[in-house]
């Protein structure tokens, strides 16, 4: 047995339903490490694009890794999200309108929605909780 080169045993080791969860899917753009992302329907198959503070755009989840347009990366719903950097221990996060991030700051106006994604455990890290997102109409 051998570890992954985050240090821990991989997934692929364990039976289903320990550890997050995790589903693959094509990337309908380019994702890099860390990005929040949003799935969606094109065509009939689920497909997954970089989360925004947008209407029908919110976090479904994060990758770990980089993807291509094209080609398929693991999306993940729950755990922590440790690709990130420059974070405030113990900060709630809520959803940016830049896509694939997050802000400190609730994101404001017409047509915008609010979804808090988490808290910083660390500088790099953010434990995934998303809530439900809230649409701002005004």
């Amino acid at each position: 047995v051998a570890l992954d080169t985050t240090g821990k045993l991989h997934l692929s080791l364990f039976p289903a339903g320990i550890g997050p969860q995790i589903v693959t899917l094509q990337a309908a753009e380019a994702l890099n490490a860390g990005d929040f992302v949003n799935i969606f329907n094109a065509g009939g198959v689920a497909k997954v694009r970089k989360a925004e503070a947008a209407i029908g755009k919110e976090a479904h989840g994060f990758v770990l890794d980089g993807a291509t347009a094209g080609s398929t990366v693991d999306v993940y719903f729950s755990d922590e999200n440790t690709m990130l950097a420059g974070l405030t221990p113990g900060a709630v996060y809520f959803l940016s309108t830049t896509p694939g991030q997050i802000t400190t700051t609730r994101p404001t106006g017409a047509n915008v929605i609010v979804q808090r994604v988490g808290v910083a455990s660390s500088t790099n890290s953010l434990f995934f909780q998303p809530s439900q997102p809230i649409i701002l109409i005004d």
